[in-house]
């Protein structure tokens, strides 16, 4: 089993309700089982969503306490994204999972 995030796999789960589905992960993935993860929504957000991104840093600051992530109208939303982040990794190691296919240019 390898996971997924859920937008490439043409869940409608981005921040503009969209999915952002890909043929190049359906192709590759075509024999696998997939967990679709969307560690926005395991975070607790909405769909649709007010994008966010990162302010003062990378991922690794954030969970380090020392970047954030806050949305166009300037909301924290840093928990959100904490939580979810940590939400998907535990379903990933629930599943064993070694392999996974993940959106770039998330802030998640």
């Amino acid at each position: 089993m390898v996971a997924a995030s859920a937008c490439l796999l043409g869940y409608n789960c981005r921040y503009d309700g969209k999915s952002k589905k890909s043929a190049v992960v359906f192709k590759r993935l075509a024999t696998e089982r997939i967990l679709p993860i969307c560690p926005e929504q395991l975070g607790g957000l909405t769909t649709p969503r007010d994008p966010s991104r990162l302010v003062d840093g990378d991922g690794f600051n954030v969970l380090d306490g020392n970047a954030r992530v806050v949305n166009i109208h300037g909301i924290d939303n840093t928990k959100a994204f904490i939580d979810g982040a940590y939400a998907a990794l535990n379903r990933i190691k629930a599943h064993n999972i070694k392999f996974c296919f993940l959106k770039d240019k998330s802030p998640s």
